[in-house]
C-alpha cells in the first residue's frame, strides 16, 4: 500500500474513531508497527495529528475533509472570476502556467483560451477546458485520478514535476492563515502542491475572500514562497498586511 493511501486511512480512523493505538493501525493497515510509526511522525510533521504514548489522536486545526468539485463550482463565481481575470493579465503570450486544482484555477483556464500559451495542469476540469484550443500547447500530468475532486495526485504526479518548469504557477488553497500560511484540507494534495511551487518560476496564489481564513489542516507553504497573491477588496486585512510584511504582492480585484 502506498504511503500517501495510508495516511489518508489513518487520518480516516483517528476522525471517525477517535485516538487510535499503533497496534489498532497495524491491524486495520495490514504494515509493521515501524512503518505506521514512521507514517505517524510524517503525518504529525505536517501538523495532521498529535502522536501520544502508543499511538495518537487527530490535529487540534480543521478536521473537515476537502468538498467535491461539484459542491463549490457554483460557489462564489462573480469574485473567483474578478481573480481570474488579473490573474490572466499578469501572463505574457510565449510564457508557460502550471494550474492547480480547484475552481478559481478552472475560471482562470477559461480565461486563457485564444492565448499562446503553454499551459501544465493536474486539473482535470482544466484540460476539458482547454482540450480543444490549438493556441495552447496542453500539458496533462500524469498521476492517481481522484475523481470527485477532478484531480491527478500522487508520485507519478510529483515526477511529472521534477521534469519541468514554468513560468507562472496559479496556486489554489482551502485557506490562508493569519501568519499567512498556505494551507489545505487534506494530506495527498499537499506534495503534488509542494512540487508545483518548486517547478515554478512565480508562485502566485489564488484566494477569495472565503479563504482568510478558510480551512485546511495541513501546511503547503509560508508566505515567504509567495511572489504575488490575488484576492478580493473583502480578504482580511491583518492577513494581507501580513503578507505584504513577508515580500508577497498582493493585489486586490
Amino acid at each position: 500500500m502506498l504511503a500517501e493511501r495510508r495516511h489518508q486511512l489513518i487520518l480516516r480512523a483517528l476522525r471517525s474513531g477517535g485516538p487510535a493505538s499503533v497496534t489498532d493501525l497495524c491491524g486495520q493497515l495490514g504494515v509493521s508497527a515501524a512503518t505506521v510509526r514512521r507514517d505517524l511522525v510524517r503525518l504529525e510533521e505536517d501538523g495532521l495529528l498529535t502522536r501520544v504514548h502508543g499511538g495518537a489522536v487527530i490535529g487540534e486545526g480543521d478536521q473537515q475533509g476537502d468538498q467535491p468539485f461539484a459542491e463549490v463550482v457554483e460557489v462564489g463565481v462573480a469574485e473567483k472570476d474578478a481573480i481570474a481575470v488579473r490573474a490572466a493579465a499578469m501572463i505574457e503570450d510565449g510564457q508557460s502556467v502550471l494550474l492547480d486544482i480547484g475552481t478559481t484555477a478552472y475560471r482562470l483556464a477559461r480565461q486563457l483560451r485564444g492565448r499562446q500559451l503553454t499551459v501544465i495542469t493536474s486539473n482535470l476540469v482544466v484540460y476539458e477546458e482547454l482540450a480543444n484550443e490549438e493556441s495552447i500547447a496542453l500539458v496533462l500530468l500524469g498521476g492517481m485520478v481522484r475523481r470527485e475532486y477532478r484531480s491527478l495526485v500522487g508520485f507519478l504526479t510529483e515526477d511529472n514535476l521534477r521534469q519541468l518548469h514554468a513560468d507562472w504557477l496559479f496556486l489554489g488553497t482551502s485557506g490562508v492563515r493569519p501568519g499567512g500560511q498556505v494551507m489545505d484540507t487534506t494530506v495527498i494534495e499537499v506534495p503534488v502542491k509542494r512540487s508545483m511551487i518548486a517547478a515554478s518560476e512565480q508562485v502566485v496564489l489564488l484566494a477569495d475572500e472565503r479563504k482568510f481564513p478558510g480551512t485546511g489542516m495541513a501546511q503547503v507553504c509560508g508566505p515567504r514562497e509567495l511572489d504575488v497573491v490575488v484576492t478580493n477588496t473583502a480578504a482580511d486585512a491583518a492577513t494581507c498586511a501580513t503578507l505584504q510584511e513577508a515580500g508577497v504582492t498582493v493585489v486586490r480585484t
